[in-house]
């Protein structure tokens, strides 16, 4: 009967000795610096937050389309649109859009400030801009327009896809190692597992 449980242990043990990534983290680092994963949104944001410079609208979606990192290949622009996909926020305080989430929830800002002013946001990002980025959607009324964040000072708004704006890379969901816990576990039951035959 003990020997059973010692695996269990192993992986107790393991994840207490902070392996597995805390509960109440908000941001946390991934591949190694190069991204940043939202527990709230469980999305992933590229840690560059400007790597090309600003485009139009249609040469930053064939940007996050086309882009490669960490073996993850579906990057895309940032949604405009709130988490029950209703239709995006105007103006000030739109905490539901991925953009808004970030500037106003995960960095503590308000109406006014800009985004390189959050301490917090500053140690997980690099080159933001204090300008408008882009985001991956479209003004239904008007297929010429789509949705705009102003890092700023937290406006959300619509204007032509042929402005030049910044592009800030996503993708939906988290980009930890597949199966690093997994293969802690397995290492944890093959070491109990040889030192119950040495006993035998």
């Amino acid at each position: 009967m003990k020997a059973k449980t010692k695996p269990l242990t192993a992986l107790v043990l393991l994840t207490g000795m902070g392996l597995a990534p805390t509960a109440e983290a908000a941001l946390i680092s991934r591949l190694g610096g190069l991204a940043v994963y939202d527990t709230a949104f469980n999305i992933t944001w590229l840690a560059n937050s400007n790597v090309n410079g600003r485009m139009t609208w249609a040469d930053a979606n064939t940007w996050a389309d086309g882009l490669t990192v960490g073996g993850f290949t579906d990057w895309r622009l940032p949604t405009a649109l709130n988490p029950d996909l209703t239709g995006p926020c105007s103006v000030y305080n739109c905490t539901g859009s991925e953009m808004g989430h970030l500037f106003y929830t995960e960095g503590g800002l308000t109406q006014g400030q800009n985004i390189t002013s959050s301490a917090y946001l500053v140690q997980f990002f690099t080159n933001m801009q204090n300008s408008i980025y882009w985001s991956g959607t479209e003004y239904a009324p008007n297929p010429v327009s789509a949705w705009r964040f102003f890092a700023s000072d937290g406006f959300q708004s619509f204007g032509s896809k042929g402005d030049s704006r910044y592009a800030w890379a996503v993708r939906s969901g988290d980009v930890a190692e597949p199966g690093v816990m997994g293969l802690l576990g397995i290492g944890a039951l093959a070491w109990a597992g040889t030192k119950q035959k040495r006993r035998g």
